[in-house]
């Protein structure tokens, strides 16, 4: 009875302690960080509760601001809904990097959401490629109003519309008002983003800067009898017929594959008349690809440009590479081109049968070991070769 009376006496002055703890921790953060910078229109529940301690460690942590633990795994823990959800479809960047407080304020803000204020600088500060300002800009744009096309955490379409192809564009244009800007066409207006930049053009109706050279002259030059196949870009386009004829080719015998997958026959914001970023072209159909380099414990720093590796029509290599296993890597990596595991012509896969590169032990979008090997590199890696006798 003495035993369990103490224990319950103990028990009644931890309760009792801990607001004057969680007082204690919240006063001795403000005796240093200024109360001003916490406060606001709208204030993060851990924070107008005076629980600093929820998300930082006042002594000592891993991670940069004193947090815990890496930013996204915190604000999970309270917003489970929200990590099921932005795992699905097409995430943005810095949601599948963890990277929450890009775009919001982890303490107090004025709008919902903890929203940061200039949410449109947030967006200019990734995409640096974009101009501030056009010639001609459309109105969403100029106002920095990137929500009205863009969902800012995960969508169903290509880069992030809020919906698909031109279903987006008439939920403010009109369509009867568009038949006056498109005289001569030969069906209703359509593929919209073909000829028309979102953001803003040196060109007027915010046609795209790149005329396509047969599109100056009139549409009967490719709208013949026959439809827009690849033979009929390769009466003119004759440079990459080689490429696309190639063992691992991009675009012939695949259904469904075609020139206008990636280019559009109209107009471009470059003279290669890509229909986006290269990037988001590839992600189109290699959605899983990407996913799975996000997701991968050990992978290859800052891929942005696949066709860096990768030729974008076709190649005698495997994946389309501009060149072997070895010679894609060493461009790079030059010391691992003159001393390294045995490589090349006379150096056989035991599994493959194929000539050893750079590839066979490493994927460079990624694996869950250490160097993007593609095996435990202790030893599961080894053994397929150096096989124990």
């Amino acid at each position: 009875m003495i035993r369990m009376a103490m224990m319950l006496l103990f028990l009644l002055a931890a309760a009792t302690m801990v607001p004057a703890v969680a007082m204690a921790d919240d006063r001795a953060c403000f005796s240093c960080h200024e109360r001003s910078g916490f406060s606001g229109r709208v204030v993060h529940e851990p924070v107008a509760g005076g629980r600093c301690g929820v998300c930082h460690n006042p002594h000592v942590a891993r991670f940069k601001g004193l947090l815990r633990q890496r930013q996204d795994t915190l604000c999970y823990s309270c917003h489970r809904r929200q990590k099921e959800t932005f795992a699905r479809g097409v995430v943005h960047e810095p949601v599948a990097d963890g990277r929450c407080t890009g775009c919001h304020t982890p303490h107090a803000g004025s709008g919902r959401g903890l929203i940061r204020k200039d949410l449109a600088g947030a967006c200019f500060a990734c995409h640096q490629d974009l101009e501030r300002k056009y010639r001609y800009t459309h109105q969403p744009y100029a106002g920095g109003q990137c929500g009205s096309c863009h969902r800012p955490h995960r969508a169903d379409n290509l880069e992030l519309l809020v919906e698909d192809g031109d279903r987006l564009c008439l939920t403010c244009h009109v369509e009867a008002d568009l038949a006056g800007g498109h005289r001569d066409f030969p069906a209703a207006p359509a593929g919209c983003l073909s000829c028309h930049n979102p953001h803003g053009s040196s060109r007027r109706a915010l046609v795209r800067d790149e005329l396509h050279q047969p599109f100056r002259r009139g549409c009967g030059a490719c709208h013949r009898p026959g439809g827009l196949t690849v033979a009929r870009c390769l009466e003119c386009h004759r440079g990459v017929q080689q490429q696309m004829l190639a063992t691992h080719s991009h675009l012939t015998r695949q259904d469904g594959n075609s020139c206008l997958n990636c280019h559009s026959p109209h107009a471009g914001d470059t003279d290669a008349l890509l229909r986006g970023p290269v990037r988001l072209l590839c992600v189109s159909c290699h959605l899983q690809t990407l996913s799975g380099y996000r997701k991968s414990a050990s992978k290859h720093p800052d891929i942005r440009e696949c066709n860096g590796c990768h030729e974008p029509h076709g190649s005698s290599h495997l994946a389309m590479l501009r060149g072997d296993g070895i010679e894609v890597c060493v461009r790079c990596h030059e010391d691992q081109g003159k001393f390294t595991h045995p490589v090349g012509p006379g150096v056989l896969d035991r599994q493959t049968g194929q000539v050893v590169t750079c590839v066979s032990c490493h994927n460079p979008m990624g694996t869950q070991y250490g160097y993007q090997l593609v095996r435990d590199g202790k030893k599961a890696l080894c053994v397929v070769c150096h096989r124990a006798y």
